[in-house]
């Protein structure tokens, strides 16, 4: 029962997250987006590891879906960038990233069935808030204070654009 209810979320996940990047609308790409993330919060579940499920729900479907509907909202980004539409390299290159990285995930589930060693199932603290807490601040502690700076200079950098247009 288990299996199959991570399935359904799997690929609610998959699906959403493709139309996140298929919208041409930037706020229905939030919403799928958010979507994605609450899937993704409910594997979490899944796996036993609820304080990483309720992080996953308030701070990246909470306050950063948030984040970037302010962003959006403050750009106030209408559809008249879509009316000229032409093809640019970075188009191409995003093509060919794509067929790359569905090449490097076809290779990742061909070899993941040869000599697969056994999952074993995480131990009592797994997804507590001091495991969570005891390595976030040691090993990642580095990429968890440069993310924040990086949503500091994005929220500054959507207001600088936002008065050069008013």
């Amino acid at each position: 029962m288990t299996e199959a209810v991570f399935w359904i979320f799997a690929a609610v996940a998959v699906v959403t997250a493709s139309l996140c990047i298929l919208s041409r609308s930037a706020l229905s790409a939030v919403l799928w987006l958010t979507t994605t993330m609450l899937s993704l919060a409910a594997i979490y579940v899944l796996l036993s590891a609820e304080f990483v499920a309720a992080i996953q729900v308030l701070v990246y479907a909470g306050a950063v879906m948030v984040l970037f509907l302010f962003v959006i909202m403050l750009l106030s980004l209408g559809d008249e960038h879509l009316l000229k539409e032409r093809k640019s390299a970075m188009q191409y290159l995003g093509v060919l990233g794509g067929v790359g990285v569905l090449a490097v995930l076809v290779a990742a589930i061909a070899r993941a069935g040869e000599g697969a060693a056994p999952l074993r199932a995480p131990d009592g603290a797994f997804g507590t808030v001091k495991a969570v807490g005891n390595v976030l601040f040691t090993e990642y502690l580095l990429p968890f204070e440069a993310t924040s700076l990086l949503l500091l200079v994005a929220i500054v950098g959507a207001v600088v654009v936002a008065k050069e247009r008013i």
